[in-house]
């Protein structure tokens, strides 16, 4: 029992098709070492700190352990969905999972980033939604350009006794 949660097995090592992007987890890596190794500045004749490396098998590593995170946390959410009669684990469960896993620290960071990512998620939406009332504006107008070119040849074409 982790947490105080029930029903976590250890997942056996997973197959390659379950594998987090290699290159995402060496990204996020690189990018912590990078701030920690900055951290404190330059030296005292102004050099940057040298970037940090890893192992590709340490990059496995990490690998390995954000998805037992990952298995622990969806499935003290669940739990926490189950407990309240639902079936759905909602944003909600997995902040609580996030406490009852003792991660509280985490907690604000988390709802920090996800307000940040409906905000940016609802900016790129109000944009598409720009951009498409655009296109479907500029094709109105050269529809009703057409429709006036037309009527202007159809009375170019009339007969002048008419």
């Amino acid at each position: 029992e982790i947490g105080g949660h029930r029903s976590w097995t250890q997942p056996a090592m997973s197959e390659p098709q379950d594998d987090l992007p290699r290159a995402h987890i060496k990204r996020i890596v690189k990018a912590k070492l990078t701030a920690l190794m900055n951290e404190g500045g330059p030296d005292a004749k102004g050099n940057k700190a040298p970037d940090g490396h890893v192992q590709k098998e340490a990059l496995l590593a990490f690998g390995e352990c954000a998805k037992i995170f990952i298995h622990i946390l969806t499935s003290t959410a669940n739990d926490i969905c189950r407990d309240g009669k639902r079936q759905t684990i909602s944003v909600d469960d997995v902040f609580k999972a996030v406490e009852e896993l003792e991660f509280g620290e985490f907690g604000e960071p988390l709802k920090e980033a996800l307000a940040a990512f409906k905000k940016d998620a609802a900016a790129k939406s109000a944009k598409r939604n720009d951009a498409a009332t655009k296109k479907r504006k500029a094709e109105e107008d050269d529809a009703a350009g057409e429709g006036e070119e037309d009527a202007e040849e159809a009375n170019e074409e009339a007969p002048a006794g008419a």
